[in-house]
């Protein structure tokens, strides 16, 4: 099929890439030049592993360009999934899928046959607008065009993009036309079949059951990726209040959490307890749910504790240092992790970046590693006096704590009697429970982790 996308952010240029792919002719459209100039020579402007390889696999079926009225002319599906950043008030700006909206209209042909997919994370009713605001803009240009609409919200994990969109769970379409749902059937219908020639480098898993195709109205298609997002984050500050309590009465979380996500009604994953959520998706999404409820003048107070507990979080591991040094202020503080979870640059509200201000404004010294994320945290630390490393050994040197803020595998096999050596106090708090603590107070660290008793 010809596909048409619109933004090259994380979800669009991870869509279009495993699209074409799969042999769909993709049209990746982005404005921002720079951008486009690095795309074109087969770079990636995000982190995400594996996509580098897959673009360049995928190159005879993709083409990057700011024009968007010609790449929409000749395609048969075109998928908007541009930045829906939150307001003030946490709701979610549309500004910019409601321009997409407009241009692709600009560009749509008399005669043929379009499905317009909005696939950016919405508000309710976003679906409809998108539909006012292209037929409106039809009907100025007097263009006889048939245009279905539907929503197709994503459910990609940062760091993990590619292997959720090859080997989804689910595959959600909410449409009012069964010709949309039709069009994004054969779309989808190799990841649905999983008919596809895998990656190298990501084979399909062993014994993947087949993605189930959930088609619904627009409305509940929407809600559905707000819910998604809401009921992950709940389960996160969950574990995380959980941590708390088996730190008051001696309990062990990681061993919490393996009794209760054994429930198959439950499940193990997102029970890491550690420094909290953060990242593109749920900071916004959660934020935009209950301004949405607000409008209805309904609460959704669990959705509220759930973000009370996530920041209550970031300050107790600032407590955590306070209780190991005494002092913070005049003390020199390393903290290995800047993006807001590992395989991944994004910095975008990381709890790492949250806790380096607050240790700040209390007289600390800060010295920080990460493994990809070091110019966008400079970028967003915005001149702050954060003394930033390539090695993990070099921001060590000289301080008299550690943080570990993100589980990335390369911490996970540090060479710990060195890093003490280098340290003029050697104390660590594991912020993600990376270590063992007989094994690092082995080594001659003064341990501390996450709901560990």
């Amino acid at each position: 099929m010809r596909v048409a996308i619109i933004g090259t952010g994380y979800v669009g240029l991870t869509t279009g890439v495993a699209l074409a792919y799969l042999g769909h002719d993709v049209s990746a459209v982005d404005k921002d030049k720079r951008k486009l100039a690095l795309l074109n020579s087969g770079g990636s402007p995000i982190h995400e592993p594996g996509l580098e390889a897959l673009m360049t696999t995928a190159a005879p079926h993709l083409r990057y360009t700011d024009d968007t009225t010609g790449a929409v002319a000749d395609a048969e599906v075109i998928i908007i999934a541009v930045g829906t950043p939150p307001k003030e008030n946490g709701e979610a700006d549309t500004g910019y899928v409601e321009a997409a909206a407009k241009e692709v209209a600009d560009g749509l042909v008399a005669g043929r046959t379009y499905t317009v997919v909005v696939k950016s994370t919405v508000p309710v009713g976003t679906n409809r607008r998108v539909a006012h605001v292209v037929n409106r803009r039809l009907k100025e240009r007097d263009v006889d065009a048939t245009v279905h609409f539907a929503s197709n919200p994503e459910f990609l994990r940062e760091g993990a993009a590619l292997a959720d969109t090859f080997y989804p769970d689910r595959i959600v379409i909410g449409a009012d036309h069964p010709d949309a749902i039709n069009a994004l059937h054969r779309l989808y219908r190799p990841l649905l079949e999983q008919t596809f020639t895998p990656p190298a480098f990501l084979p399909r898993p062993e014994r993947l059951e087949l993605p189930r195709l959930i088609t619904t109205d627009t409305t509940s298609a929407e809600v559905a990726k707000y819910a998604a997002t809401a009921f992950l984050a709940l389960k996160v500050s969950f574990i995380n209040e959980m941590a708390g309590l088996c730190e008051k009465v001696g309990a062990n979380v990681i061993e919490v959490a393996r009794g209760v996500g054994a429930d198959s009604r439950i499940g193990p994953r997102f029970l890491n307890a550690g420094v909290g959520w953060g990242g593109s998706c749920f900071p916004k999404d959660t934020a935009a749910l209950l301004r949405t409820a607000g409008d209805y003048g309904y609460e959704m107070p669990i959705v509220a504790a759930a973000r009370v507990v996530n920041e209550k979080r970031r300050q107790a591991i600032v407590d955590k240092l306070q209780d190991s040094l005494k002092v913070i202020r005049g003390r020199t503080v390393a903290v290995l992790g800047l993006a807001f979870k590992p395989n991944t640059d994004d910095v975008r509200d990381s709890p790492s970046l949250d806790i380096i201000r607050c240790l700040l404004e209390r007289g600390a010294s800060i010295r920080a590693h990460d493994p990809v994320a070091l110019c966008n945290a400079e970028r967003a630390l915005d001149g702050l006096d954060v003394a930033l490393c390539t090695d993990p050994y070099q921001a060590a040197e000289g301080a008299e704590a550690i943080l570990i803020a993100t589980g990335w595998d390369d911490y996970r096999g540090l060479d710990l009697p060195r890093l003490a050596e280098a340290m003029k106090d050697a104390v660590m708090v594991d912020g993600v429970n990376l270590y063992d603590p007989a094994t690092a107070q082995a080594a001659g660290l003064r341990y501390t982790g996450v709901g560990r008793g």
